[in-house]
């Protein structure tokens, strides 16, 4: 039965066997294994964008009330700066005029008029205080200078007055002796009348020598009561007039307030027709209309469509957990799968040998927290590797495997099982940390 040649095949006993080389050899190989290097990383996902604000995607809104009127672009064109988009027209009853602006340049106008009228009159009145103050003090040296004349005139009149008065004494004495004389007889009647006649004209020009005195008194009472009311009678004519004068800068500073709030209406009205021609803000492709058709109606700051610029400058948002913040650096290597783009991945620890990653390095990472509890990372294109390829485009998505320190696959299997960390530790950093454009 041992002759069998079945026997032979399956029964083996007392036969030597080789399982033990190929489990040592296994042994070794697996030990062997677990001391190779193996590369931490963190995995995280996110998107294309660009570093600067003006090569983002942007969105294009109406800066008026109005109704479409005109499209000029359709989804998909490619505009450069300055073309036109849409043009609206206005559907507001305050800009309905056609001839708006012209109307109210006139109003600006003849409020300016107005405005040099006020003016005018403000100097010409002021012209009318300073003759009036002239005048008052021409008036009252007019009337100094006559009470001086009137001084001097009564000083005459009372040095006249003096004289008849002497002149009148002497008459009367010589009168009364010739009165004496006459009842003695040693005159006659007709020398006694002469000398009577003589002491009546000097009495009679006493009299009217006290009658000049009186009225030259008098004048110059008058005079000096003129005197007074000049000044009340030319103050009452100054105050007048300065309260025209006040009263026409009150209109000339109404009048300028008018004159700039017209000029500011002129301004913002041909601002505003400017307005009815929404140009391009820069060079892209027109993307997302929101608004379809002619005629339709929009509000001031509604959504009419997008514009993605057209830039090489491109990065990469990836988003962290807090717990692997601490890990990351700027200057810090990242490798990248860009959706769209086949790769073969050697996920876990050696990424850097993967076939159809792009390399990155860590720009920034912001210090605030955003709504999903993810920090955002910024990364720029490492140039000491192959260039990002030019059809990526802003918003795709993207897979990122941070790179982080070099450890024995033996510690990172010690590490998982145990559920701690990647290992803190101190980036190389590339110093040429910079973006350009």
């Amino acid at each position: 039965m041992e002759n069998f040649k079945s026997f032979q095949f399956i029964y083996q006993q007392g036969k030597s066997t080789e399982i033990r080389f190929w489990i040592m050899g296994l042994l070794l190989i697996g030990f062997g294994i677990i001391f190779l290097p193996w590369t931490q990383n963190i995995q995280t996902k996110g998107n294309i964008t660009s570093l600067y604000q003006e090569q983002k995607p942007q969105k294009i809104y109406s800066p008026i009330a109005g109704k479409i009127t005109n499209w000029w672009v359709k989804e998909g064109d490619i505009v450069q700066q300055g073309d036109t988009l849409v043009k609206i027209s206005e559907i507001k009853e305050d800009y309905l005029d056609p001839n708006l602006i012209a109307r109210t340049q006139d109003q600006l106008n003849a409020k300016k008029g107005s405005l040099d009228y006020y003016i005018q009159k403000v100097q010409a009145t002021e012209a009318q205080i300073a003759n009036l103050k002239q005048s008052k003090t021409l008036k009252k040296s007019q009337l100094a200078n006559k009470l001086i004349q009137l001084q001097q005139k009564i000083n005459a009149e009372k040095a006249e007055l003096q004289a008849s008065a002497n002149e009148q004494s002497l008459a009367k004495d010589q009168l009364e002796r010739y009165q004496q004389m006459y009842k003695e007889g040693l005159i006659s009647q007709t020398q006694f009348q002469q000398r009577n006649v003589t002491a009546q004209n000097a009495l009679a020009k006493k009299i009217m020598s006290e009658n000049k005195v009186n009225q030259t008194i008098q004048e110059i009472n008058n005079t000096q009561i003129e005197l007074k009311s000049v000044d009340q009678e030319y103050d009452e004519k100054i105050n007048k007039a300065d309260s025209e004068r006040l009263q026409s800068l009150g209109q000339i500073e109404a009048n300028k307030g008018e004159v700039a709030k017209l000029a500011n209406q002129v301004t913002n009205y041909s601002i505003r027709n400017g307005m009815y021609y929404i140009l391009a803000p820069q060079s892209g492709q027109v993307v997302q209309s929101k608004k379809t058709g002619i005629g339709e109606i929009i509000k001031d700051g509604e959504e009419l469509l997008s514009i993605v610029p057209q830039n090489e400058n491109y990065a990469v948002e990836v988003f962290v957990r807090p717990v692997d913040l601490p890990l990351i650096s700027p200057g810090q290597s990242i490798r990248f799968i860009f959706d769209g783009f086949p790769a073969i991945v050697f996920s876990g620890g050696w990424p850097e040998q993967s076939f159809g990653t792009f390399a990155g390095k860590v720009l920034f990472v912001e210090n605030a927290i955003n709504a999903n509890g993810l920090f955002r990372v910024i990364v720029q294109e490492d140039s000491r590797f192959k260039k990002w390829p030019k059809q990526i485009k802003i918003g795709a998505g993207v897979k990122g495997i941070i790179l982080l320190n070099d450890v024995p696959l033996w510690y990172e299997l010690w590490r998982n099982i145990n559920g701690f960390p990647p290992d803190f530790y101190q980036a190389k950093l590339d110093k040429s940390n910079t973006y350009e454009k």
